[in-house]
């Protein structure tokens, strides 16, 4: 009997789920799960939801929090909630994402992060099963080197190049998600193309030139890659430590029979063209996210739009509960 292409893929490659959605979970069974302020947004959306919300908002209430603050707490409780239900359905790990408005602030991501991990801890999660998700701004970065070396393992996310890649690896981080998707929507936008074959898919160069690079150096990082438009963008990554896909790629990749092929392997990686960097700084960093337009504009955008999703979550608990209080902008 033919495999799926999702069943083949599995021999290769750690899949995790890029959803919050319970029943899709349920469904595709990954190994590991992955949330950020959009897909837990969404989730809340639905009335199934519900006796979560509610149950996040009484214990942010329980424990003294008004206006704000109450709100901003119940927030994080609610992300903790759904992650602690992922880990129901799941042998794996799951990733929580910091408030993105932290994003250049390391003491305050430290903080943040400590506090979902304590939120966890409380619900009798053990850490190794949570992975804390930052976005890779240097700042992002050196809190994770932080948390690292406490025993809080981070995902570190919104990565679009190797200069990123490179200090997490420095900082001993534990994943990365470099993203595909956007790499790609960037490009074709920019030169004007509808479309590039998937050997010149320049978000799978990408993926493929840090997971060379890592495999080469000898780096432990994992290497995730993320925001995917298509199976065959997904499938051009077979081989990666780990792919997070969402549940619409994942039941195309379920319904296909084509065979599947590792695209990245070890051995590949350490007989490709070798890929030598200079030792990184915060100003070499800085300076190389400054001339690389794609990275610079991505990662602000992407941390943008996490912060406008959080925003829209605030708003919906806020008319939820009737809490009048001024939304940042």
């Amino acid at each position: 009997m033919t495999q799926t292409a999702l069943n083949q893929l599995k021999n290769f490659t750690t899949v995790v789920a890029d959803s919050s959605d319970l029943e899709a979970i349920k469904k595709f069974r990954p190994l590991d799960a992955t949330t950020n302020p959009s897909l837990i947004t969404a989730a809340a959306e639905q009335p199934e939801s519900k006796e979560l919300i509610e149950d996040a908002y009484l214990q942010a209430k329980k424990e003294g929090y008004e206006a704000d603050e109450l709100i901003e707490r119940t927030i994080d409780i609610l992300t903790v909630k759904f992650g602690v239900e992922i880990l129901k359905l799941i042998d794996g790990r799951v990733s929580t994402e910091v408030d993105a408005l932290l994003s250049y602030d390391t003491e305050a991501t430290i903080t943040k992060a400590r506090e979902l991990s304590k939120l966890y801890q409380s619900y009798g999660i053990e850490q190794s099963r949570i992975l804390i998700k930052i976005a890779s701004t240097w700042e992002g970065i050196q809190a994770a080197k932080v948390l690292e070396a406490e025993g809080i393992p981070c995902n570190l996310t919104l990565l679009f190049g190797l200069h990123q890649a490179q200090a997490c690896a420095d900082a001993n981080v534990t994943l990365i998600s470099p993203f595909v998707g956007r790499i790609l929507d960037w490009y074709k936008k920019a030169e004007a193309v509808d479309a590039y074959p998937i050997e010149k898919d320049p978000g799978v160069l990408s993926v493929k030139k840090i997971y060379n690079y890592y495999k080469q150096q000898g780096i432990p990082t994992q290497v995730m890659g993320a925001s995917f438009r298509s199976t065959a963008q997904v499938l051009g990554l077979a081989g990666c430590d780990l792919l997070t896909i969402a549940p619409n790629l994942l039941a195309q990749l379920e319904q296909d029979q084509q065979h599947v092929n590792a695209q990245l392997t070890v051995e590949a990686a350490q007989q490709a063209e070798k890929i030598e960097r200079s030792e990184q700084t915060k100003e070499s960093f800085k300076a190389e996210l400054e001339q690389d337009l794609m990275a610079f504009q991505l990662l602000q955008g992407g941390i943008d739009g996490f912060i406008k999703a959080r925003n829209q979550l605030s708003l919906l608990l806020r008319q939820s509960f009737g809490v009048d209080a001024e939304i940042s902008p």
